[in-house]
């Protein structure tokens, strides 16, 4: 494992697309009991190397459930983006997570990754690359259909502070998706 992750953190596969240059972001250890698989780093992210070290970051170990410590314990939970590095900025914010990364870098850590008990797909990129036909319509009928997916994949929204909006317009997700997510966790890391 720690060879691959030298090689993923010295990837430069697409080094001319990145505006703020290479800086592969990813965490793991083939102890791992969750997987979570997000976006790409934002430039917080990119300069810091610490992932999900941001408000986002933040939003989501609330909705786990879980402490810093927990979080950032690559024996428990696994770090693994979509796109490993910052992508640059787009019209509305930060552009799609490269594409070249999942298809390179996931299986080979996957499979170092015996113990994993739960994936937890963040946002509709991960979600579509790995539940592809089987997604619902849009993200939201998607998370709204979480059970469907389960005991392997669990599906989120982007904790994004930009996301407040959705949240406060689909009440049911905290009472019902994020009660049943943190049961998941605690199951997962027993």
């Amino acid at each position: 494992m720690e060879d691959l992750l030298t090689e993923i953190r010295n990837c430069e596969v697409c080094k001319a697309h990145l505006a703020l240059g290479p800086r592969p972001i990813v965490a793991a250890n083939p102890e791992s009991r969750i997987a979570i698989i997000g976006q790409a780093p934002g430039t917080k992210v990119h300069k810091t190397g610490v992932p999900w070290d941001d408000p986002s970051g933040k939003q989501l170990r609330n909705w786990l459930g879980v402490t810093d410590g927990m979080f950032y314990d690559e024996k428990k939970i696994a770090l693994i983006p979509m796109g490993f590095c910052y992508p640059g900025k787009g019209k509305s914010g930060d552009l799609p997570p490269r594409s070249e990364c999942a298809p390179l870098w996931h299986i080979p850590l996957f499979d170092q990754m015996p113990n994993l008990q739960l994936v937890i797909l963040i946002g509709q990129y991960a979600q579509h690359y790995y539940l592809g036909e089987k997604m619902e319509k849009n993200l939201t009928e998607t998370v709204r259909a979480y059970k469907n997916y389960l005991p392997h994949y669990f599906v989120l929204p982007h904790p994004s502070p930009r996301n407040r909006f959705w949240l406060s317009k689909n009440p049911w997700f905290v009472e019902e998706v994020i009660t049943e997510l943190q049961w998941r966790i605690k199951d997962a890391l027993r």
